[in-house]
């Protein structure tokens, strides 16, 4: 029962005002409480109702805050709401009602070895597995290094939840690309694995897709497939090596080959020219002497044409008057007349045996 403080220092004022002073008769001064605690009594039990419901609201925390990137899922009694809370401050009703946070941005499944698993960070997105281990057709084993990109579907979010738990991604992802890997892979022997690349690569990307996409009420959204690494047995790397160094051989071989053959060609080509240069030189040479002796013939033909009776005698006159003149400084010279009377005559010095002149105009 809440107790008035008025009573009490009335009571008390009572108490000193009797005989308590020894009959003295001094005056007792009358003391008045402040005003805010006149009345703190009957506001006692208020306060200690605030300062409850406070605690409990700072324990019980019956509010939320999901940031972008998140979808709140609210649980009322164990039943799943089927409407996702969007990012925002939400409300809800403790030890009655809950909500589980889950991460709706792009997150990063790898399959992979241990040394790159160390490296990852912790609540960056990524789950790392163990690299695919894989038997190809004829039983040999392979690993497969993989990247799955994929992202919750916000819309879905509640149902898959319910459905699967909040390790939905280790039952819907990682089940469907070891499974799929496993089948695409296993058609193949080792050696054409690293020849078959982009084929193999798009096939167990478009079955993973597929898987996917089938599930009920399509709760991820699958973004990219990666086929990082095909990891090959030792025995198998060295067999493939040394097939490569053999089609190496081969290919260095036949260059040389189509280098020789080009370069004999050449030469030939080269033969060929020179042979055809020089033909059409002698031809051209040939052609220029039948033109010259065309051209010296049509010049005789001109000039026998040219001569007639008339300038034959003309040019024997001249001769001879050539000859009267060489006979008055040589008496002794025989002159000696073509037969016919043609030019040109001949006549010789007696003076000196060993001189002989032709004289032709």
């Amino acid at each position: 029962m809440p107790v008035d403080l008025n009573d009490y220092f009335k009571k008390k004022s009572g108490s000193n005002s009797g005989g308590g002073n020894g009959g003295n008769n001094r005056p007792t001064p009358n003391f008045e409480p402040p005003e805010f605690m006149k009345n703190l009594g009957k506001k006692a039990g208020f306060l200690y109702v605030l300062i409850a419901v406070v605690v409990i609201l700072v324990i019980a925390k019956p509010f939320v805050v999901v940031n972008s990137g998140e979808m709140g899922i609210k649980s009322t009694a164990g039943k799943f709401d089927p409407t996702p809370l969007n990012p925002g401050f939400h409300l809800y009703i403790p030890f009655i009602q809950d909500i589980f946070l889950v991460d709706t941005k792009v997150r990063v499944m790898n399959y992979t070895s241990v040394s790159e698993q160390e490296r990852t960070e912790r609540g960056s997105g990524i789950k790392n597995k163990n690299a695919i281990s894989v038997l190809d057709a004829r039983g040999l084993p392979v690993s497969i290094d993989l990247t799955v990109q994929y992202k919750l579907e916000p819309s879905t979010a509640p149902q898959t939840i319910a459905t699967w738990g909040m390790s939905w991604e280790d039952k819907i992802i990682n089940p469907v690309v070891r499974d799929v890997t496993r089948n695409v892979v296993g058609q193949y022997t080792a050696e054409e694995l690293p020849v078959k690349r982009n084929a193999i690569a798009a096939k167990i990307d478009q079955q993973i897709r597929k898987n996917i996409n089938a599930q009920p009420g399509h709760p991820v959204k699958l973004l990219t497939v990666q086929l990082r690494k095909i990891i090959l047995p030792q025995k198998i790397k060295d067999q493939i090596e040394i097939v490569q160094i053999a089609k190496q051989q081969v290919q260095r071989t036949k260059y040389e080959v189509e280098q020789a053959n080009q370069e004999a060609m050449k030469k030939a080509a080269l033969a060929t020219g020179n042979a055809n240069a020089r033909k059409i030189e002698a031809k051209g040479q040939a052609i220029a002497v039948k033109i010259e002796a065309d051209a010296n013939a049509y010049a005789n033909i001109e000039i026998a044409k040219s001569i007639t009776a008339n300038l034959l005698k003309l040019k024997q006159i001249e001769v001879q008057g050539k000859f009267n003149d060489a006979l008055q400084v040589n008496k002794d010279a025989k002159i000696f007349l073509t037969p016919g009377g043609v030019v040109p005559n001949i006549w010789v010095d007696t003076k000196d045996n060993k001189q002989m002149t032709s004289i032709s105009k």
